[in-house]
């Protein structure tokens, strides 16, 4: 089933390196973004990066400008790895580090179990190995549901107070208000999806556990989803990995602490090297 994700290249790729020709520069890193949001979250810390190596903004299925997987079937994540790794194919890279923040990371952690061979390194974001609880998975259906009623992505306010720390939520109405707009202008049809298809991923430990790839482990320190005892968890699971903890940030730490997680991302791809 190929899925074509829409995604912008920072900065811009040569006509052959659209055409499949790669580029130069070395290993790309894909930046996958949080739930219910889309790529344009990871546009500050993209523009450090870019500096120095290919970098690759996505929109998963459903969100942004990217389609929902053809066909009946349940919902799954596994599309959206499997889209990037066509992604990949399309811009004529055979490896990529991958960077993925809330539901970003469970793609990137679904791409490390499909096609580990393809994974340079991988930086997990405000993210979490383990699978949905039952009381977590309710809830998604109760999300997938309502956005459906009267009410439509207003549906989603609510999660402001989670997925925002108090220093954002108090001292940068900058970011509470792209967060709000995002949570609004989000696209039912990719919420429901998405909703379904965390609900349903499995749990990543033991695929974390044979990663030998260097990785990042980030983590706001006010993020009140995962949290930072679930990223020493991750950290401890990987065998190469680095944990960052960023001070005044929340859930969505690539928008509240931009240059603080480029940073840390910089330092994954150093240790990747060309």
């Amino acid at each position: 089933m190929s899925l074509a994700l829409a995604y912008e290249v920072t900065p811009p790729p040569s006509d052959g390196s659209r055409s499949g020709g790669g580029d130069s520069r070395g290993v790309p890193i894909v930046l996958l973004h949080a739930f219910p949001l889309e790529r344009s979250m990871w546009r500050a810390s993209a523009e450090a990066l870019s500096e120095l190596v290919p970098t690759v903004l996505v929109d998963l299925p459903g969100l942004g400008g990217s389609p929902l997987p053809d066909g009946n079937g349940a919902p799954c994540l596994d599309a959206a790895a499997d889209g990037v790794a066509e992604l990949l194919d399309r811009l004529g890279h055979d490896r990529a580090v991958l960077a993925g923040v809330s539901m970003g990371g469970y793609v990137a952690m679904a791409f490390a179990r499909r096609h580990r061979d393809r994974l340079a390194g991988i930086a997990l974001v405000d993210t979490k190995a383990g699978a949905d609880t039952r009381a977590v998975a309710a809830n998604r259906e109760r999300i997938a549901v309502a956005v459906n009623g009267a009410a439509g992505t207003r549906a989603l306010l609510p999660m402001l107070d989670s997925l925002l720390g108090p220093t954002s939520r108090h001292r940068r109405p900058e970011v509470v208000a792209t967060v709000k707009a995002g949570l609004l202008a989000a696209r039912v049809d990719g919420v429901v999806w998405s909703q379904r298809a965390m609900a349903e991923r499995p749990d990543s430990g033991d695929t974390l556990a044979e990663l030998t790839v260097p990785a990042a482990v980030v983590v706001g320190e006010e993020d009140a989803l995962t949290g930072v005892e679930d990223a020493r968890s991750m950290q401890l699971l990987l065998r190469d990995a680095v944990l960052t903890v960023v001070p005044g940030a929340g859930h969505l730490a690539p928008l509240e602490r931009p240059e603080e997680v480029a940073r840390a991302l910089i330092a994954l791809t150093l240790r990747v090297g060309p």
